[in-house]
């Protein structure tokens, strides 16, 4: 996938772009990012998984694993495209611009969106080119698309309740059932297909113009999906649900120095068994379609393809887990077959990570993660040091979205970790020190150097996009249009000339 390239970039989800709405959005400042990042010499823009999220927020837990994320359409685009005029925007609940309030702008981005919809079935015969363009999207995208929009039909006809507290015939609906629902439900199903074809249009544009100004995109594709999803909804078989559609083993990791008990995520396993009948199809697609709107995906997990902890349901913690091998050469194989050639993912390989898995990361030539902070979180000679890299098939993060910024993680440091940071990446200038961290990534022999825009603009503890185990108050940060300074750009264009990525 790297192929002796040196590059660099910059992790930022759109969520955290300005915007006039309440949180970031595909419009007039993701283009202005882009513009930034081709000033400041950066080929690389990564993003957080693009769906569309459910509890909590998080990219990591959606309502389907193909569908995009409502929040981000760019009201604007619709008053461009006569949905909507300018002063039915003027009700936007701006509180906080430096971050998102979910509960107010989930709600009101609701409201503008089916004010959209009330006004497509006429536009679309209006706009030349539109109403082709729709069918063509549903068309292509039905092999997902009809199973979402179905259930996110179905989702709000039982008030956003969790699918598994649905009636029966709703929870494990059989073809007749679900081909009637597709007739009763047309005009709510008809809209979520909408709003995709809304986001998607407004992506595509996004993408072109940064693959036009050099700039790949790095998506996140999480190994797991969430229970409550149109993928488990529709494909029950795929996954270990009883008769009744209730998990029989979830998702977690075991008890480690960090916690005594593990991590209970609760996200449902897979029947790799199905999986591996079906010639993985599903995984197939849902690459594909991933790979249609982005350059590069880095996939969450990677162990999990090697080995799994396995929790029976139920249990309150994921101690009494067992690890359960995964098929991850024949899955990996299957899909290097349907692309026909090497795979453009990133391994998210941190942690406590074997050699089976690192065998199965190098046998598909992913390259790996190291992320600096790991480096200097203790005195200790560890593998993340970049003089320690032994090759440079990697990618050198300063920290990632679940890692503390920069800035504050040097500030909480214990003094003998903070010296030989300190000593190691040549810091004269605390206030400095994000910067000279992410010249320490760039001069590493990694092919790929990328850091959170938090650090590009030495922001502390108040620009953490998430702090894993807290529920609340994550994925929020916002950054403001001015930050994005000309002379910083210059500067980081200079640092990355000076260590050979532009």
């Amino acid at each position: 996938m790297i192929n002796n390239e040196r590059l660099s970039g910059i992790l930022l989800h759109p969520t955290s772009l300005p915007s006039p709405y309440g949180i970031g959005d595909l419009g007039d400042e993701a283009y202005a990012f882009i513009d930034f990042l081709a000033r400041a010499g950066q080929h690389l823009w990564q993003v957080l998984p693009l769906t569309h999220t459910g509890f909590g927020d998080s990219p990591y837990q959606s309502f389907s694993a193909f569908a995009g994320q409502p929040l981000l359409i760019d009201p604007r685009h619709l008053i461009r495209l006569g949905l909507i005029g300018g002063w039915e925007l003027t009700d936007c609940p701006i509180a906080d611009p430096s971050h998102v309030d979910y509960g107010q702008v989930i709600p009101w981005k609701e409201k503008v969106l089916a004010l959209a919809y009330s006004r497509f079935p006429q536009k679309r015969h209006e706009i030349p080119g539109m109403d082709q363009s729709f069918q063509e999207f549903c068309e292509s995208n039905r092999y997902w698309l009809d199973d979402y929009a179905l259930f996110m039909a179905c989702k709000k006809l039982h008030h956003g309740a969790d699918w598994l507290h649905w009636p029966d015939e709703y929870r494990c609906p059989t073809l007749e059932f679900k081909a009637g629902l597709f007739k009763s439900m047309h005009e709510d199903i008809e809209y979520y297909r909408f709003i995709q074809f809304l986001f998607f249009d407004e992506w595509k544009r996004i993408k072109k113009y940064a693959n036009d100004h050099g700039i790949r995109i790095i998506g996140d594709i999480p190994i797991f999906v969430s229970m409550d999803s149109a993928d488990v909804w529709a494909n029950q078989h795929l996954f270990q649900l009883d008769s009744k559609g209730y998990p029989t083993r979830v998702a977690g990791v075991p008890p480690d120095y960090f916690s005594a008990s593990g991590q209970l995520w609760g996200n449902p396993l897979y029947n790799w068994e199905a999986h591996e009948a079906e010639h993985f199809s599903w995984w197939i697609s849902r690459i594909r379609a991933q790979l249609r709107n982005l350059d590069i995906l880095r996939v969450d997990h990677f162990r999990g393809f090697e080995a799994f902890w396995s929790i029976p349901y139920g249990e309150p913690t994921a101690v009494n887990g067992e690890w359960v091998k995964a098929p991850g050469h024949a899955l990996f194989s299957a899909v290097r077959d349907a692309f026909e050639g090497d795979l453009p993912i990133i391994a998210e390989d941190l942690g406590i990570i074997t050699p089976e898995v690192e065998a199965l990361r190098d046998e598909f030539g992913f390259p790996g993660m190291k992320v600096l902070q790991f480096a200097f979180d203790s005195l200790d000679e560890g593998s993340y040091l970049p003089h320690r890299y032994t090759s440079p098939v990697c990618v050198c993060y300063t920290g990632t979205h679940d890692n503390d910024t920069t800035r504050s993680w040097y500030q909480t440091l214990r003094p003998e970790c903070r010296d030989k940071v300190r000593r190691y990446t040549h810091c004269s200038n605390d206030t400095h020190f994000p910067l000279d961290l992410i010249g320490t990534a760039l001069a590493s022999v990694a092919a790929y150097a990328i850091f959170p825009l938090q650090d590009v603009l030495c922001v502390g503890a108040e620009g953490r996009m998430n702090t894993p185990g807290i529920g609340a108050g994550n994925w929020s940060w916002r950054y403001q249009q001015s930050a994005l300074k000309g002379e910083l750009a210059d500067e980081l264009r200079g640092m990355t000339i000076l260590y050979g990525r532009y």
